[in-house]
């Protein structure tokens, strides 16, 4: 591809802290994982957090320190990346999908007590492409009805609503860090609470059950290698010290596509929500109601051949077959998620993509939408 998806913005002040790790005799449960979950803490604003090898592993644990398991459901969007309901099928529970809000694309609120069982142990709404709208009704709902939350914000790192802070909402949060979001550790994810018998169950659980003050071969407890390394922790400390630069590029390469797409009625185009200071995670435009799946499909196959890489974020999680056969979930069931499912173009995003790029991207994409309608 001439113009990627995403791409990493590593400097040499990341390449000089790995290396600086890889000269020490501290790969692993070092000081640069204190260090980097001190300091993530600080810049969110939670007494914990506890570094994991990625966001799914956080997301998993906090299932697991809440105490959910078998027979237990958990609350959640069907417009997603599948990690945020399949880390409640690892736990041994249901996920149990509400619509989404047509415009913020977030989890619908008006539809969440409809869905609250006996047997409903937890909310878990997730910040879709950084956006917070809607959340702090969908924490009324679940503080009414005294129902932890898990905050999935592993998109929203940056973002606040109405100057709350993503990962301050949630009775745990968690954080991702793959190379396409704002701050990347390589892998790798963090959990955040304020709550120091869930953190100390985190710190546990990701390393292999054992016993605080145990000694390495103490296990108290079942418990996994989902570990975080001093090296991923290095690269993690210096991304961080960036983030409002890294907040400031992807602002700017955002506002070009906005301006170069705007008025054009074939698309919709990305906005802020009122109240939402949002960081760019993505920048996915979908197609006018009109268009149909099966269109949005050749449109994303005729910008390839283009050599410009785009995605279609998200499919409808409720709709993959190994989530939809064993929770009995049909189409028709969630109308707004699989709507916009079927008319998301994510296009290429990242603080390094120059203006001229984004021309070419936006040229491309309209020439191509008139060839869609032309044929």
């Amino acid at each position: 591809m001439d113009i990627h998806l995403s791409r990493p913005d590593v400097t040499e002040r990341e390449i000089e802290a790995v290396c600086g790790v890889l000269r020490s005799p501290h790969l692993s449960l070092g000081p640069k994982l204190a260090q980097f979950e001190r300091v993530f803490a600080e810049y969110i604003g939670t007494r914990r957090a506890v570094a994991v090898n990625s966001g799914t592993s956080g997301l998993f644990l906090c299932a697991l320190a809440l105490g959910i398991g078998p027979g237990d459901e958990v609350i959640t969007t069907p417009f997603t990346f599948v990690a945020s309901a399949t880390s409640i099928m690892m736990a041994g529970a249901r996920p149990v999908f509400v619509d989404i809000d047509p415009v913020s694309l977030n989890m619908d609120p008006a539809k969440i007590e409809a869905a609250i069982t006996k047997k409903t142990k937890a909310v878990l709404p997730v910040e879709i492409f950084g956006n917070l709208a809607g959340l702090d009704r969908i924490c009324e709902i679940a503080h009414k009805h005294n129902l932890p939350i898990i905050e999935d914000s592993c998109e929203a790192l940056g973002s606040a609503l109405d100057g709350k802070k993503a990962g301050t909402f949630g009775t745990m949060s968690v954080f991702g860090f793959y190379p396409n979001k704002q701050i990347t550790t390589g892998e790798g994810g963090v959990i955040l609470t304020n709550e120091d018998s869930l953190a100390e169950m985190c710190v546990s659980l990701r390393n292999q059950g054992r016993a605080k003050g145990g000694g390495w071969l103490g296990h108290e407890r079942l418990g996994y290698n989902y570990r975080l390394s001093d090296i991923n922790c290095a690269l993690g400390i210096v991304q961080l010290s960036r983030i409002d630069e890294i907040k400031a590029k992807r602002r700017q390469v955002a506002e070009w596509y906005r301006e170069m797409l705007a008025g054009d009625g074939r698309l919709i185009v990305p906005a802020e929500p009122k109240g939402c200071e949002l960081s760019w995670f993505v920048f996915v435009v979908r197609l006018a109601e009109e268009f149909t799946g099966r269109q949005r499909d050749r449109i994303l196959g005729q910008m390839r051949k283009r050599n410009i890489e785009v995605g279609n974020y998200f499919p409808p999680v409720h709709l993959m077959p190994f989530i939809a056969g064993p929770f009995g979930y049909k189409l028709g069931e969630f109308p707004a998620a699989e709507s916009a499912s079927q008319r998301t173009i994510a296009l290429p995003f990242h603080n390094r993509l120059p203006q001229d790029d984004v021309a070419t991207v936006c040229k491309t994409l309209k020439q191509v939408l008139d060839k869609e309608l032309k044929d």
